[in-house]
């Protein structure tokens, strides 16, 4: 077990900003003036399986910084010290509930993830550094054999934000939602009739090696496609799987303009990409270098780290997180000016990220995160509210 390259419990209304383009003032503004410090989350059960399901509400105590879990009270416990060796973490499970049953817990202000499991709790350890979150790409992590997801979220003074993600794994199917003070609901995460199978069925039959991303268990039952850049770092995905479209990108912009206006409501913000040698720089519009990447492998297209690092600043992360979304949609070939803003123009390319297209070929809505900035252009599978009367986790059907 150890700690995924990918950053965790970072707050979703941070993420909203920078990968949305939306303005802080603009978030502000959704704010509701007094949000509990708990609000009930109501979890479904409509899996259609007999496994006992666990829930674990896991994050930092945004009032303190401190990590721990909440108890089904939203009661925060922060974590003992850990060791080194890692140590076992204590039990945090809530007992979820059984097939067509519901149970409400209460979430409070946290900046962290809601786990579930079947069958069997998840094991957890703690570092000197804190909580070793399960790696299933890595083949020794005691979690390897056992189906289990997690949905993020921010509760905070502004409000809720709330997503089904992929970005490292596509596993048990869920569903997440928020009720607003008004008695509407925002849902996301829904996958179409069939769309479980549909995604495995679909992601086996693409050529270059993508089949190798399923993991099944010891009893041959399928347990979770990984994300491509775990595929990369277990060995089950060919390091160079997207070299050709990386090259042909790098080609294009060799002789012509890549255009990137980062933020929706600032359309006079314009970096202008040119590739010169083994690196591409961004001019602002009086011409001058504001920041170069390095020409990138699959790894960091697919992560959105390494080559395409997105520092959260106001101009190198920006131009990232575009650039990153451009090579997962292979739009970047097709249209000069970036963001893309037409869904339908996404994954065409022969190398393409293949997971990221079939997982928003079977969303209800469309929407998922698939990769680590998935929400530029707000394609994402996230609902928020500002003043949220609930939340919502429902487990779907494996069909």
């Amino acid at each position: 077990m150890y700690i995924t390259k990918r950053k965790l419990f970072v707050p979703l209304a941070a993420a909203t900003l920078i990968g949305g383009g939306l303005t802080a003032a603009g978030l502000a503004s959704t704010a509701s003036a007094s949000v509990p410090d708990t609000i009930p989350l109501t979890f479904t059960n409509n899996s259609g399986r007999g496994d006992q399901v666990y829930v674990y509400d896991i994050g930092t105590n945004l009032a303190t910084g401190e990590q721990g879990w909440a108890d089904a009270d939203g009661a925060f416990h922060a974590w003992p010290a850990g060791g080194n060796p890692p140590t076992e973490a204590p039990d945090a499970s809530i007992t979820g509930p059984a097939d067509g049953q519901s149970l409400t817990l209460k979430l409070p202000k946290f900046s962290g993830r809601v786990y579930f499991s079947y069958g069997q709790k998840l094991v957890f350890k703690l570092t000197t550094g804190g909580l070793v979150q399960p790696a299933v790409q890595n083949p020794d992590d005691p979690n390897h054999d056992i189906l289990f997801n997690w949905t993020e979220y921010t509760l905070n003074d502004s409000g809720l934000w709330i997503n089904s993600t992929q970005v490292d794994m596509f596993s048990a199917p869920y569903a997440v939602g928020v009720k607003a003070a008004d008695g509407s609901t925002k849902t996301t995460g829904h996958l179409k009739p069939g769309g479980y199978n549909g995604f495995f069925d679909g992601l086996k039959a693409r050529p270059g090696g993508w089949a190798g991303l399923v993991e099944t268990a010891p009893d041959g039952s399928v347990l979770r496609a990984l994300a491509p850049g775990h595929g990369i770092e277990s060995g089950a995905l060919p390091a160079s799987v997207m070299d050709d479209y990386i090259n042909r990108v790098w080609d294009k912009y060799g002789s012509s303009t890549l255009t990137v206006t980062p933020f929706g409501d600032q359309p006079d913000t314009k970096y202008f990409g040119r590739v010169s040698g083994d690196v591409m720089n961004f001019t602002d519009s009086s011409g001058a270098v504001v920041t170069s990447f390095q020409k990138p492998d699959s790894d960091s297209v697919f992560g959105c780290y390494k080559l395409l690092d997105a520092p959260n600043d106001l101009v190198r992360g920006p131009i990232s997180r575009t650039l990153c979304a451009g090579y997962n949609r292979t739009t970047l070939l097709t249209n000069s000016e970036q963001p893309d803003a037409d869904a339908s123009g996404f994954y065409q390319d022969a190398d393409t990220n293949q997971y990221a297209r079939e997982i928003h070929e079977q969303m209800a809505d469309g929407s998922a995160y698939a990769f680590a900035f998935d929400d530029v252009g707000n394609h994402e599978s996230l609902v928020h509210d500002g003043d949220p009367q609930e939340a919502s986790i429902t487990l779907d059907p494996f069909d």
